[in-house]
């Protein structure tokens, strides 16, 4: 199993509308794509930097190549449109986790 996370530092003054519209719009666009078969999401506690939150989101892939179709095929799209609504009000960084059993 990979998880593909996506770390969010979100502005105060937008969290709330952030947060809705990742459950209700984005998310489920991710997960539309087929690529992933789960994924959680966690607000990262303890730390606030400059009047930011952030949020981990992880997806859950069976296999690299899952992962790799959604960064060539879809990331560039939804990535857009996040940008689109919220600007300089979220930045995002993002990491392949491989389970280790």
């Amino acid at each position: 199993m990979l998880i593909y996370n996506v770390t969010v530092g979100v502005d105060k003054s937008i969290e709330q509308e952030w947060l809705a519209w990742m459950k209700e719009i984005h998310i489920p666009d991710v997960m539309n794509t087929g690529m992933f078969v789960g994924y959680k999401i966690y607000k990262v506690v303890g730390v606030e930097e400059g009047g930011a939150v952030s949020y981990a989101i992880q997806y859950a892939a069976l296999s690299l190549n899952e992962i790799e179709k959604y960064l060539e095929n879809y990331a560039p799209r939804l990535r857009e449109e996040g940008s689109k609504k919220f600007g300089e009000g979220q930045a995002a960084f993002r990491t392949l986790l491989e389970e280790v059993e």
